[in-house]
């Protein structure tokens, strides 16, 4: 498992980086032609290429991150089952709304994104459903198996939690991706709620909910038993994304945007930190140093014989 380990968190400061240079293209060089026209013909080409398919490259790094956490960490059966439904039903809702305008209200997908499935919905979009998905779900889920709740109210609560987390980070997605400057989607109508539907927010929570809850029968009953240390990538992916559309939402949009910012940090970052710290802490050094190495067979078996 240790090349793995050492693969997930080159692929992590990967998509680090993709985040953070994206952000520096969109909020700095892009605004300043003049700094572009200033790079050789080699920069410039360089530049372009990497603007052009940054996007693609910090999704598909995100995607391969958490593919290969879930399946050390849960295993394969728990890797495949989430994000099986995960991209199929997220596939299936975004074409239905780019083409029918439910269940997120009337938009489209502009270039940045990658080849287009159907020539609507950007190949990538599953996949960011997929691993933003995932780590809100693993939190959820890991932080309610901490507390006193009857069974059902855990799975339900797991569901119902994650969705949450999923659609709070929508709340600065959305608004730096659809009305900054340099958008990769735009709605076909006005939106009341900070330039997006509403319907587009139960549109998300929905979605999270229903590919969340076909997860959530596969892996049946039986605890993740997950602890914090085994719960810092879903955290810090989570965290990254978040930042990245903020710092876009609040640099690049006017002072409204304050308000939706605030409540994903309400409803997303605070909760996912919170649900985090509530799962049991890392027994010894070498655990929290490797994320908990020596544990992997056991955490896996569990994963496979649950059902």
């Amino acid at each position: 498992m240790k090349h793995l380990v050492t693969v997930e968190r080159l692929c992590l400061a990967g998509h680090s980086l993709a985040l953070a240079f994206g952000l520096a293209g969109l909020l700095l060089v892009l605004p300043n032609p003049e700094f572009i026209a200033s790079l050789p013909t080699v920069g410039q080409t360089a530049f372009g290429w990497s603007m052009a398919n940054g996007g693609v490259g910090y999704i598909l790094l995100g995607a391969v991150t958490v593919a290969i956490y879930a399946y050390r960490t849960l295993g394969i059966r728990h890797w495949l089952t989430f994000m099986l439904p995960a991209v199929i039903l997220s596939l299936g809702s975004e074409l239905l709304g780019t083409s029918t305008g439910f269940p997120f209200g009337a938009y489209g997908y502009l270039n940045g994104l990658g080849y287009k499935i159907a020539g609507l919905v950007p190949f990538t979009i599953p996949l960011s459903w997929f691993y933003v998905g995932l780590c809100c779900y693993v939190l959820a889920r890991s932080g309610l198996e901490s507390i006193g709740l009857p069974l059902w109210a855990k799975l339900v609560g797991s569901i119902a939690l994650g969705s949450v987390l999923l659609t709070a980070w929508d709340f600065v997605l959305d608004p730096a991706m659809s009305q900054a400057p340099y958008p990769f989607w735009e709605f076909g109508e006005v939106g009341e709620f900070f330039g997006m539907p509403y319907r587009n927010v139960t549109g998300w929570l929905g979605t999270g909910a229903i590919f969340m809850f076909v997860a959530s029968l596969f892996w049946g009953a039986k605890p993740l038993n997950l602890n914090r240390a085994q719960l810092s990538v879903p955290l810090i992916v989570y965290l990254i994304n978040f930042a990245f559309g903020a710092i876009i939402t609040v640099t690049e949009l006017d002072s409204r945007y304050l308000i939706p910012t605030s409540m994903s940090i309400v409803l997303g970052v605070v909760p996912a930190i919170a649900l985090w710290w509530m799962t049991k802490p890392a027994q010894g050094v070498e655990s929290a140093l490797s994320g908990n190495l020596t544990r992997e067979v056991p955490t896996v078996s569990v994963g496979v014989g649950q059902k």
